[in-house]
């Protein structure tokens, strides 16, 4: 019987890896491909969740997609300060990569949810995003499609009138698990041993982030792989000084929504935005903190932070050095050069195939 499964799971490997490209071995640098077991890939689902990913007819006027704001030419996310969405309406947040999604713990900037099928089910019926008003009329405009119908078939050997939200977001979570990016020039010289893959500034650079810049407290880097984040929450203060004043309004305020969907609350009040992970546990010390996100490919997916408020990588570093200062109560001052050395660092973070693929911004070097 054993024999059966394993021989069944090296035919599927093999479908995927040839027939869409699915990386099924860890790429260089990052941890083996989780695969949960209650939706394992096929290419039929893959293939089914990238056409329900770019497909505008799944919103309330034909015009939002999961692509408008995780856009594939812009290393999947969207270039602006916060996300627009249905009527050009905007929401809160900072739309963040879903490159490497696969191998995130948590999701949305305040872990609301746990896995990729339960994030991607909320955008549908939010009125800033895509703007059904219920799932079901996403179903109804599915199952009226021939193409779709077939396609829903072939992925789940699901006749029409049984395709359900739960098909729907087990395809597009299928979709965005193919979504990597590394063997970058860091994992070339780290974990490739490969001595010339870096720049001598990044690697001074990666010297200052293991060690005097405590970068790696947060974006850590494993003996043998890395995501480059402890999938925890943190506070840098950006936007609590927007509410410190009012802060036992907004809070009380928030909580008497408690029956209303989180993210409406979160995407239509800049207010409760700001107050990141506590609008989940509704524990104070949450108030303000926000999810460490993956350095990966990080030169390419400017602006930065869970509201967009910072623009450059080189603001990025100054803003990390002075969080560092105040978590240690210690000063923590790093020379122009040092500064330099680590955004080397960071560029070097960078796939090339995401870098080749990106349109609109500025390519990343060895340098």
């Amino acid at each position: 019987m054993m024999q059966i499964l394993h021989f069944k799971f090296c035919v599927l490997a093999a479908l995927l890896a040839w027939g869409v490209g699915f990386a099924v071995a860890a790429e260089l640098g990052l941890p083996p491909l989780p695969h949960p077991a209650h939706n394992l890939p096929t290419p039929g689902s893959i293939a089914l969740g990238k056409k329900l990913f770019h497909d505008k007819r799944l919103s309330a006027d034909g015009s939002v997609s999961c692509a408008t704001c995780h856009i594939p030419e812009k290393a999947f996310a969207d270039g602006l300060t916060v996300a627009k969405g249905l009527g050009g309406q905007t929401g809160t947040r900072n739309t963040p990569t879903l490159l490497n999604v696969a191998f995130e713990k948590n999701f949305f900037w305040d872990g609301r949810r746990a896995t990729l099928e339960e994030q991607a089910q909320d955008p549908f019926i939010n009125p800033r995003e895509h703007g059904f008003k219920e799932h079901t009329q996403l179903i109804a405009t599915i199952r009226n499609n021939q193409a779709y119908r077939l396609a829903f078939k072939k992925a789940f050997s699901v006749q029409p009138e049984a395709i359900t939200m739960e098909h729907v977001t087990r395809a597009i979570a299928s979709f965005e698990r193919t979504l990597i990016a590394a063997d970058t020039f860091f994992d070339r010289y780290y974990y490739g041993g490969d001595q010339t893959a870096m720049s001598e500034a990044a690697i001074r650079g990666l010297a200052l982030f293991k060690g005097n810049a405590r970068c790696a407290s947060c974006h850590i880097i494993g003996e043998t792989s890395t995501t480059f984040t402890d999938n925890q929450f943190h506070s840098l203060g950006i936007g609590y000084r927007k509410i410190e004043q009012r802060l036992a309004k907004i809070t009380t305020h928030f909580a008497k929504q408690r029956g209303k969907p989180i993210d409406h609350s979160i995407l239509s009040d800049a207010d409760v935005s700001e107050l990141g992970r506590f609008t989940v546990t509704l524990n104070p010390m949450d108030i303000a903190k926000f999810r460490t996100p993956s350095l990966r490919n990080v030169a390419l997916t400017a602006p930065y932070m869970h509201d967009g408020s910072v623009s450059t990588l080189a603001e990025v570093v100054e803003l990390e050095v002075y969080y560092r200062s105040l978590e240690s109560g210690q000063p923590l001052i790093l020379t122009p050069q040092e500064q330099s050395d680590l955004l080397a660092f960071l560029r070097a973070l960078t796939s090339g195939k995401a870098a080749k693929q990106a349109t609109g911004i500025k390519q990343v070097t060895n340098e």
